[in-house]
């Protein structure tokens, strides 16, 4: 039976249930008996009778985590789209979607911070220890605890640098960037799912940037906060919730 993609959009239950990116590149490759990565397909906007095959492969240390290539019936170059997986077990789990030292956003990823905004974010991650007297947390400061010039010049870096820092932290940049996020329920059976293209992602998780009560930093549905445990515990870490994307 003949797929269209306006029948697809609302459809969000997997048979079998995903445990992880493997599976769901599997299921891209055996893609003419397997009814999810049909409507996955047919999402990306692919006429189904005019592939020849489906490749996939998991990627490591990239904004994606699957590229598929897909060879088109007459057509001499193969399409390739890159997704980005999220796997929740709950409606209000939250999932990293970026993580790195100040220095590297700063000079890696070239976001050209003035020297007092790298000093606020990391006195924020505690790469620098706190220099208030008695600081809720010896190791590290939160955002209501600097100055409110302090304060509002981050907020004005991040508000002027929103669209950049939002393609970076949820895109990436390169061949292996993100086109697409599939968002399931890490569950053995009668899981959901959600395919989105990056672009409605971003513009769904874009928002005002403020300073949160609990004393991290907000864009939109963003939270930016001290990452904390090991290994990095000093990097800075943005945060989204993937299961609202089951909303939009």
């Amino acid at each position: 039976m003949d797929m269209t993609k306006a029948q697809l959009l609302g459809s969000q239950t997997a048979k079998g249930g995903f445990s992880n990116e493997h599976d769901v590149a599997n299921k891209f490759i055996n893609w003419k008996t397997d009814v999810e990565a049909k409507k996955w397909l047919v999402i990306m906007n692919y006429n189904l009778d005019e592939i020849e095959y489906v490749k996939a492969v998991v990627l490591h240390r990239y904004k994606a985590d699957i590229n598929v290539q897909i060879r088109i019936k007459l057509k001499t170059a193969i399409d390739v789209e890159n997704l980005q997986v999220k796997l929740v077990s709950n409606p209000k789990g939250f999932n990293q979607i970026d993580k790195r030292p100040v220095d590297t956003y700063n000079k890696v990823l070239n976001w050209n911070m003035s020297d007092v905004v790298v000093n606020i974010l990391k006195r924020f991650t505690g790469e620098i220890p706190p220099t208030i007297p008695n600081p809720r947390d010896k190791r590290r400061m939160f955002m209501y605890e600097f100055s409110e010039t302090e304060q509002q010049l981050l907020l004005n870096f991040l508000t002027e640098n929103k669209t950049m820092i939002l393609n970076d932290v949820l895109r990436g940049r390169g061949e292996f960037a993100a086109e697409w996020v599939l968002v399931a329920q890490k569950i053995k059976s009668n899981a959901r799912w959600i395919l989105k293209n990056i672009n409605e992602v971003i513009n769904h998780y874009d928002g005002e940037v403020i300073i949160s009560p609990r004393g991290s930093i907000k864009i939109g549905g963003i939270t930016v906060q001290r990452k904390g445990g090991t290994p990095d515990p000093t990097s800075l870490q943005f945060k989204i919730n993937p299961a609202e994307l089951f909303d939009i």
